[in-house]
């Protein structure tokens, strides 16, 4: 007898924030495909991470914990191979899980094998390709004995285009990253498309489709290394938006050097072999913020387009109408929004992703504002993997939400980094721990949260405040 319970297909790209989509009005990005897995499902308009980086929210998703009892603080811990993962109980169930891309489950030892299989198995995966991610490949290629640790970086070495791919990205990121912020570098990259590493890899995941079992249900993470910078994007990619103007970030520029997440000293020291000195930057002119936006969509657009390959492959199969599809994030992206690059910060375009679902059961053409934390993806997919949540797990399923049993979900949702905690209810949030004092937002009247409100909203700064000592425990 056939198994029916459904496949799941979760794309995951890195540092895709949560207004940067063609259903939002006010940002002129194209995401067709997107756009019409909503129209088809579910779209959440108020969704955040349990933490802004890399490691840390994979990690939470991973073990279906909060960034305090995920056990990776930071880009440069490895998930834990004591602590059991939502694949491993997805395989367990009987599940082919498999994914390929950038995990970012392994940042501490970079060492992701020539085929990218190392860790997978001990992850809970049946198969898969783990790549590093563009920057990461070119720090194995500087440091150590300078050789391909990566399935990416080494599939450039056999199509003689590493020398080329390094000469690009090593001034584009680390030169320019404590000059002007790699945000300045928006220039094209000299790959061809099809060794673009988001193309590249998302071919992986087609080719890992076509052997899956066909007694089994399927698990498959497409994890994109964009619209994370360096914003890399190919001379094709560069004319879809060439002549579009967005919007500014919704506060000048406030710093002259941009936020380096390895700090000063590490860019200082690799940029020895430019024999380049330190010289802090210049805040980015409005042509630069626009040019910056402009490869940050063609990114975005690039995935939709993965997306809408993706949806197509599934038709062909016969599979399309068992087949749970979620869009998400593992964080935002600032953008310059208050100043700002990158993610790390308590501010909504760093918090904040889009979360789209479509499929089996899912409730058609909806649109819910309700709070909602990515975090729950992992007891969600153990739900419909009919598979127990697991004691100790912070995640709750969302499958009584997606199939119109419940209007509700969490009241709150939490999200946290280094020293600092927040938690939302939706309209408000208090943040503490960032910088020297408490801050409260009302998102409701003042969405770009220019204005902290902690000592003229006492009851629900009260109440916000007694929810994170109540976490805390």
């Amino acid at each position: 007898m056939k198994d029916s319970r459904p496949n799941i297909l979760f794309f995951f790209p890195d540092q895709h924030r949560f207004d940067w989509l063609g259903s939002n009005p006010g940002i002129p990005v194209r995401t067709p495909n997107i756009d019409r897995l909503g129209e088809n499902g579910i779209r959440f308009t108020n969704t955040i991470t349990p933490s802004p980086l890399c490691s840390p929210a994979r990690a939470c998703l991973a073990s279906g914990k909060e960034y305090a009892r995920c056990r990776v603080p930071e880009n440069d811990v490895d998930y834990p191979l004591d602590q059991v993962s939502f694949y491993t109980l997805l395989r367990e169930a009987g599940y082919h899980v498999t994914g390929c891309g950038k995990f970012d489950l392994n940042k501490g030892s970079f060492d992701w094998g020539l085929d990218g299989k190392n860790f997978l198995k001990e992850w809970g995966f049946s198969d898969g390709i783990n790549n590093e991610g563009k920057n990461d490949g070119i720090l194995t290629m500087i440091r150590g004995d300078k050789k391909p640790k990566g399935p990416y970086i080494s599939y450039l070495a056999r199509k003689g285009l590493l020398d080329l791919h390094i000469q690009d990205i090593f001034p584009r990121y680390f030169k320019s990253a404590i000059f002007n912020g790699n945000w300045a570098a928006t220039y094209p990259t000299p790959l061809p498309d099809d060794a673009y590493c988001d193309n590249w890899l998302a071919e992986n995941g087609l080719h890992l489709m076509d052997n899956f079992p066909d007694d089994q249900p399927w698990f498959l993470q497409v994890n994109f290394t964009g619209p994370h910078q360096p914003l890399d994007i190919t001379e094709k990619m560069k004319t879809w938006y060439e002549d579009v103007d967005f919007p500014q970030p919704n506060d000048e520029e406030k710093r002259t050097s941009p936020y380096p997440p390895y700090g000063l000293e590490y860019y200082a020291e690799i940029n020895k072999s430019w024999h380049e000195p330190y010289h802090p930057g210049k805040p980015h002119t409005p042509e630069q913020h626009n040019e910056v936006r402009q490869n940050y969509s063609a990114m975005v657009e690039n995935i939709d387009r993965w997306l809408g390959i993706y949806i197509e492959k599934l038709r062909e199969r016969g599979e399309l109408e068992n087949t749970l599809i979620v869009f998400s994030s593992d964080h935002g992206e600032m953008l310059g929004d208050h100043g700002y690059w990158e993610k790390h910060r308590p501010y909504q375009p760093s918090i904040g992703v889009p979360f789209i679902t479509a499929g089996p059961g899912v409730r058609e053409g909806s649109v819910i504002d309700v709070p909602i934390t990515i975090l729950d993806l992992t007891a969600t997919f153990l739900d419909y993997g009919e598979v127990p949540r697991q004691d100790g797990m912070d995640s709750r399923s969302m499958r009584p939400l997606f199939e119109g049993q419940t209007n509700k979900h969490r009241d709150y949702v939490l999200s946290a980094m280094g020293d600092w905690r927040l938690v939302y209810d939706g309209r408000f949030k208090l943040v503490q721990g960032y910088g020297n004092k408490p801050l409260l937002f009302d998102l409701k009247n003042d969405p770009f949260e220019n204005n902290d409100i902690f000592m003229t909203a006492k009851d629900e700064a009260n109440r916000l405040s007694a929810e994170l000592k109540r976490e805390a425990l």
